[in-house]
């Protein structure tokens, strides 16, 4: 039986007391033996004290981004040896905001994978078309190159140890969503163009679905057989909204 992941992206959002109420009331909200996995990944300044208020729930800690280099004259930048060092588990690569404002390539998101795995980090590859994309109806070709990109840097077994989240980019932010079957089609076109390379990888690899999920959507969405959790973004900000989402995937 799967076992499904809510994630949650904070963004660029969060204050040291903010957080610590946020992650108490989260906590409170989850079961003690919780049939889902619940992440949340936060702006570098508050990895190593979210991973403090973690210590003693279930809820893993990620970063959300990392660099490629190891260490050096990278002003900014934060290695994966650093977050580690934090005591997060898990990093966002790719995410479309990264993608879109940062200009950050398909073959940079791989390197930047490949440098999350070997410091240990379980990195959770973004995927995703713009509405323009969508239009044109290239959406699986665009898909298909983001993720030919990381089979190339790492591998199909590298691939493996990565969880992929699909991000239609339209549907990020905007309040529009897109339905459980739109989003099922592009998570069984992922799931069979990786199962071609590998059919266990294929089948194993988890791929959460990441556009304006919602407490009322959720339970849809997860239901899906091809999708396996969620990673999400405005509604992550307050326990209210978030704790929904993860009963939700309990239930899947």
């Amino acid at each position: 039986m799967r076992r499904v992941m809510v994630a949650g992206n904070w963004k660029m959002h969060g204050s040291f007391a903010g957080n610590r109420q946020l992650v108490e009331e989260i906590s409170a909200g989850l079961s003690a033996d919780a049939a889902v996995d619940v992440a949340v990944f936060v702006p570098a300044p508050y990895l190593a004290a979210t991973v403090e208020l973690t210590a003693n729930s279930a809820i893993a800690v990620g970063a959300q981004d990392v660099s490629v280099h190891e260490q050096g004259a990278f002003t900014g930048e934060t290695s994966g040896a650093m977050i580690t060092d934090c005591g997060a588990t898990m990093t966002l690569v790719g995410h479309s905001e990264r993608r879109t404002l940062h200009g950050e390539s398909s073959e940079a998101v791989a390197r930047k994978a490949e440098a999350a795995l070997g410091c240990g980090l379980t990195p959770v590859v973004c995927i995703g078309e713009t509405l323009e994309q969508r239009e044109a109806g290239t959406t699986e070709a665009v898909v298909a190159e983001q993720i030919d990109a990381v089979i190339d840097q790492l591998g199909i077994a590298g691939l493996a140890r990565c969880v992929l989240a699909y991000e239609p980019v339209w549907a990020i932010g905007t309040g529009v969503t897109a339905s459980p079957q739109q989003a099922q089609d592009v998570h069984a076109f992922i799931r069979s163009k990786i199962a071609a390379v590998d059919a266990t990888i294929g089948g194993q690899l988890r791929i959460l679905y990441g556009g304006s999920v919602k407490g009322s959507n959720a339970s849809e969405l997860f239901a899906m057989a091809d999708i396996d959790g969620g990673l999400i973004g405005g509604a992550s900000l307050s326990a209210e909204n978030f704790l929904p989402i993860c009963r939700a995937g309990e239930q899947a």
